[in-house]
């Protein structure tokens, strides 16, 4: 018998639910389902959308990452992004160990904040990745335009 886990054994430990948003099979009627890594980086989009005490029954439940709205893009932004990612996967994803998270700023008609996840998964002492798009302007057809133009 083999000591490596097989594919059923890593669900069970790295979690298996629902896609979000949730999509039904038009041949058998079922929930799509997604497990291992791909629940984990769901989870992590989840967590970072979610805007803290927006669930009534989970108060402390989600990031902060919208107080972040409209703010210049700076280094201090970037940092208190990073932190506070941290802290939020820290408190509501147990399976992961945050190794690191990187913050940059794209440059363009859109106007977004890439955060780059990396972490491990704790079982399984597996390194990840995930790449989460954070808009710092948030709505639909903003542009940010230089004074004087």
């Amino acid at each position: 018998m083999s000591d490596k886990p097989t594919s059923a054994h890593q669900s069970q430990f790295l979690g298996r639910g629902w896609q979000f948003p949730p999509t039904f099979s038009s041949v058998s009627s079922q929930v799509a389902m997604n497990e291992g890594v791909d629940n984990i980086n769901q989870s992590i989009d989840l967590i970072l959308q979610t805007r803290r005490g927006e669930r009534s029954l989970l108060p402390y439940y989600g990031s902060q990452l919208s107080s972040f709205l409209f703010r210049s893009q700076d280094a201090t932004l970037k940092e208190e992004i990073e932190k506070s990612v941290r802290y939020t996967l820290l408190n509501d994803e147990p399976r992961i160990s945050v190794d690191d998270v990187l913050v940059d700023y794209t440059t363009g008609e859109e106007s977004l904040v890439v955060i780059t996840v990396v972490y491990t998964i704790k079982q399984t002492n597996t390194r990840h990745n995930h790449v989460f798009p954070f808009s710092i302007l948030e709505g639909t057809n903003l542009a940010v335009r230089a004074q004087g133009a």
